[in-house]
């Protein structure tokens, strides 16, 4: 199969190849997600098998507009206010699904169905080129960094699907927010991401809680929505998270013949020494989370073309994005030094 490319001027033939069932590729602001019209259980069972992802593992449908009637079993009013602040943008929310609307495949056995509006006019052009909505998981092989460039997408699935929608560089990096509408323990934060829980309280008015404080999913259930119960982001070598003492292990690396790839911000990689065996990737400046963020994934990758045996990548504060951001390095890492 050849992978097509698509853009503005020839979105409506992307989405004909959707109505026909083939998976079409497609930027968001977050990362590029793996399309398939989300009625159509053939095509959405086909995104499993070509990512090889889990069954089990629910997938986030995309919406091109706040008007959602169909397709849930109700809209609670707090879902109203935090869509008409949110949305379009990188805010995931999990309500009751109305039955018989979405394929079986879409809600991994859930009775829930997790929504977004993609704060990208391409994406929303193609979900109405469509004619319904997209489910949209990250457009990699399952357990690799995400895609933030239409290139990352044909490196992973190029020959694999019918088409990808360039875009350019995703603007955020990291994947939406998600949060459970459905827990009676009250609104639950699942996965992490660009809208943080401080701003989803002050829209709210209520407690929002994170899912490591509630304990949402035991190891034999079912998640309800995608980062929660398996490896994800990881390249193809060991990922040592570095809190402190860069000096020490980077010596004890090049004692043992590694060449290291470093991911660190600007400020770190001016400290370390670079020789041959040492490969920088920068994240920016350590003030700015938002920008190591959007450079996560594309440095994870770029590790993946180079000769390194190892990556020791910098951890950021547990502040705002920053949360999202070492949510994903940390599943990304093997390791943590010093222990």
């Amino acid at each position: 199969m050849e992978t097509q490319l698509f853009n503005k001027e020839n979105m409506p033939e992307a989405g004909a190849l959707l109505r026909k069932g083939e998976l079409v590729a497609f930027p968001t602001e977050t990362v590029y997600g793996l399309g398939a019209i989300a009625s159509d259980n053939a095509a959405v069972k086909k995104v499993y098998q070509v990512k090889g992802r889990p069954s089990d593992n629910p997938l986030i449908v995309h919406v091109a507009s706040h008007e959602i009637g169909q397709y849930v079993a109700e809209i609670p009013n707090v879902a109203k206010k935090m869509m008409e602040v949110f949305w379009p943008g990188p805010l995931t929310l999990i309500f009751n699904a109305k039955p018989g609307v979405f394929a079986p495949a879409v809600t991994g056995g859930q009775s829930t169905v997790a929504l977004r509006m993609p704060d990208q006019d391409l994406s929303l052009r193609l979900i109405q080129e469509a004619g319904f909505p997209l489910v949209g998981p990250s457009a990699n092989t399952s357990g690799k960094p995400s895609p933030t460039t239409a290139q990352h997408v044909l490196h992973d699935l190029g020959g694999k699907i019918a088409g990808v929608v360039e875009g350019g560089e995703t603007q955020i990096g990291v994947e939406s927010t998600v949060l459970d509408l459905t827990d009676e323990r009250g609104l639950i934060i699942l996965r992490p991401g660009a809208v943080t829980k401080e701003q989803l309280q002050i829209v709210t008015d209520q407690k929002v809680w994170m899912n490591d404080e509630v304990k949402v999913l035991n190891p034999e259930e079912a998640p309800k929505a995608p980062g929660m119960k398996y490896t994800h982001y990881s390249p193809n070598q060991p990922v040592i998270l570095m809190r402190a003492d860069w000096s020490i292990k980077i010596s004890e690396l090049l004692a043992e013949e590694k060449v290291i790839g470093v991911l660190a911000s600007d400020e770190q990689i001016a400290e370390i020494e670079i020789k041959d065996e040492i490969i920088p990737y920068s994240l920016g400046s350590r003030t700015d989370a938002r920008i190591a963020s959007q450079r996560l994934y594309a440095g994870l990758r770029y590790f993946d073309n180079q000769d390194v045996d190892v990556i020791l990548a910098e951890a950021y504060p547990k502040d705002g994005i920053g949360i999202a951001f070492m949510n994903r390095l940390e599943k990304a890492s093997s390791a943590v030094y010093p222990q």
